[in-house]
């Protein structure tokens, strides 16, 4: 059993309490077996069950944000950039990209975010020009609409007038949010052209913009301009060296410590 295959056990949609189904696999776990394994992996790798189940939506992140902070300011000491500022800095600065570091775990090709362009509002202002009907000299009387030869719209004068008004965002279509999905659409993997050309037959790679992840990453600029608002004016040499392997040191550590919980409930399953 993987840890991929807990979160249905929280939101069941049969009683049927198995890890595979009952019409093609006869070694299905109970409930009983299910919430014995989840205890075992639970006092063995309580960190890394933590956050799978912060990631998916679960349990509260704050247990998981308390821990990797913990971890956090363990692993700062190590920095001597960080270890510089006084107590209450390091531990805003900590705090920021601790709360950075889980947003970019907890992405994947299936979740989504806040559209930047609409704020999550869906809609955006925009100057549009409307061509408006106007009476400088007022109304026509209502002689013009029987007189032979004189027309009401002799009274009219068309004006292109500027507004702002709302429309639809052109980012998220309306829909607020936008996918972390890359543009290989999640698979990871993109046509190597050249290859396939010189072979005669489709031949795939890791796709350049993800890595073979198959989502996009929280841009890391953000989290120092996170900082720069808490007052840490970092320049750019010292983010490079210090910060930034720092801030991915707690990203990668979100996912060691996933993979040793991951590892520890097929263990006690098998």
């Amino acid at each position: 059993m993987r840890l991929e295959s807990i979160p249905k056990y929280f939101a069941p949609k049969s009683p049927t309490f198995s890890d595979s189904p009952r019409a093609t696999a006869s070694d299905s776990l109970t409930g009983t077996d299910v919430m014995a394994a989840f205890g075992m992996c639970q006092a063995q790798a309580e960190f890394g069950l933590d956050l799978f189940l912060a990631k998916q939506g679960i349990s509260s992140p704050e247990r998981a944000l308390e821990r990797l902070k913990e971890y956090a300011i363990k692993a700062a000491s190590a920095h001597k950039a960080i270890c510089k500022h006084g107590e209450a800095i390091q531990n805003r600065a900590i705090g920021v990209m601790v709360a950075f570091a889980f947003q970019d775990y907890s992405r994947s090709a299936a979740s989504v975010r806040t559209c930047e362009c609409c704020k999550g509002e869906g809609f955006i202002d925009a100057e549009v020009f409307t061509n408006k009907v106007q009476y400088p000299d007022g109304k026509p009387p209502k002689w013009a609409k029987i007189t032979k030869g004189v027309f009401p719209s002799y009274w009219e004068e068309v004006k292109s007038v500027r507004e702002v008004v709302k429309v639809l965002c052109p980012t998220c279509k309306g829909k607020k949010v936008i996918s972390n999905a890359c543009r290989c659409h999640g698979r990871g993997k993109v046509l190597d052209k050249k290859l396939s050309d010189k072979t005669g037959i489709p031949v795939m790679k890791d796709c350049d913009k993800c890595s073979g992840r198959g989502y996009a990453r929280l841009p890391a600029e953000q989290v120092r301009k996170a900082l720069a608002l808490e007052g840490l004016e970092i320049a750019e040499t010292t983010w490079r060296r210090d910060y930034k392997p720092f801030y991915e040191q707690l990203v990668t550590q979100c996912h060691k410590e996933e993979s040793i919980a991951d590892s520890m409930l097929a263990a006690v399953t098998v």
